[in-house]
This record gives C-alpha cells, sequence and structure tokens, in this order.
C-alpha cells in the first residue's frame, strides 16, 4: 500500500487505538533490538499513556482509515532553557507504508504542535546506533546528532528487567 503526506491523516491516538500501538511497539522492539517485549507490560504502558497525557501522548497516522504509523511524545524540562522538550519515542511505520512520507507527515504534524507551544523549546530523539535508515530520516527532516551518549540503569526489582 502507498501514501503521500497528502493521503496521511494525523491525529492524537485514542484508547482504541491500543492494540495496534501494543503491536507497532512490539514489531519496533523485535526489528531494532532484536527483544520480545512482554505483552502484558507494554499492554499496560500503552494504556496508561493513553489514559494519562502526563505520561506521554501518542500520535497516529492513518492511510485510507487505516492505522499506518506511530509515535508517542513525552517531556522533559529544560532549566537551562526554561522550556520543554518534546522526545520522540516508539516510532513505528508499518512495513507497508515506509518510504512514503507516512513518517514524514507525522513529524511535521508533531513538530507543528510544538511550534504552536510557547513553552516548547525542541524537538529530541534516540536513535540505536545502527539503525542508519531512520537517521538519514531524521537528518532529512532537520533534527542533528547531538554530542550527547545515553547512560542508563535498569531497575529490575521495579519491573525495568531487560526483556
Amino acid at each position: 500500500m502507498s501514501g503521500s503526506p497528502s493521503t496521511v491523516a494525523v491525529r492524537p491516538a485514542r484508547a482504541a487505538d491500543a492494540a495496534k500501538i501494543v503491536e507497532f511497539n512490539l514489531g519496533l522492539a523485535r526489528e531494532t533490538e532484536e527483544r520480545a517485549l512482554p505483552p502484558d507490560v507494554l499492554g499496560r504502558g500503552v494504556d496508561k499513556a493513553l489514559a494519562d497525557p502526563a505520561r506521554g501522548s501518542y500520535f497516529v497516522a492513518e492511510v485510507g482509515g487505516e492505522v499506518a504509523a506511530c509515535l508517542l511524545i513525552t517531556t522533559e524540562w529544560s532549566d537551562w532553557r526554561d522550556g520543554w522538550f518534546w522526545w520522540i519515542q516508539s516510532v513505528y511505520v508499518a512495513p507497508e507504508h515506509r518510504g512514503v512520507g507516512v513518517y514524514t507527515a507525522l513529524h511535521e504534524h508533531v513538530r507543528a504542535r510544538a511550534r504552536a507551544a510557547v513553552d516548547v523549546v525542541g524537538l529530541r530523539l534516540y536513535v540505536e546506533k545502527q539503525n542508519l535508515r531512520a537517521q538519514r530520516t531524521y537528518r532529512k527532516l532537520g533534527m542533528e546528532e547531538t554530542y550527547y551518549l545515553l547512560f542508563e540503569e535498569m531497575f529490575p526489582e521495579a519491573g525495568g528487567a531487560e526483556p
């Protein structure tokens, strides 16, 4: 199936989109990190984000009425800039919709919303080091690699165990 930015409809995700978002996130983990996420844990996380905008905001892109892509926005306060960064996370475009502008439409929608908010100072995301296709897409959309590395410490006792 193909689509172009003119045939893509972007909207905030609804509770009815949860199963598709879970499916997409399972695919994302499998494709980018060769991980099998526990669907029940992921499902609870998606449901919580859909129910509570303070946790995050999902957006979906539809092509022909079918959900073809999603992403999650979370926020980070920057004291240095006295404003919010919107973090783009959980980006997934169904394979049959890749390379035809679906993600571009989704990204442009989010960018426009961020620019319209007076206290949002920028967009950020992280991407797998080996995901060169995604990196090219993000650069094409005006994003730049930063000089920061990402570090983390997982807390298995709190549910942060590696799947």
